[in-house]
């Protein structure tokens, strides 16, 4: 298992716990708004999870681009990368 695929398990965990969404139907391609149902409320309870995950304070703006959840996940392994 790759670095990213590691993430994308902590993500998918994360989107469960915090959403109550079956990880079976999230794939990296899946649409946080569209296909999850994650609206800007979640979106920022997402990323202060993802800052007590990684230990990184993550700036809004590194994530005004995320659209899906492959997109979380690379922008977690860039800011792991730092």
């Amino acid at each position: 298992m790759n670095k990213s695929d590691e993430t994308f398990q902590k993500v998918v965990a994360l989107f469960e716990e915090l959403f109550e969404i079956d990880p079976t139907t999230i794939k990296p391609e899946s649409n946080l708004y569209e296909d999850l149902d994650i609206d800007s409320i979640d979106a920022v309870d997402l990323v202060v999870e993802l800052r007590k995950m990684t230990g990184i304070k993550i700036k809004p703006e590194d994530f005004k681009t995320v659209r899906t959840v492959n997109d979380v996940v690379v922008q977690v392994d860039n800011l792991l990368a730092k």
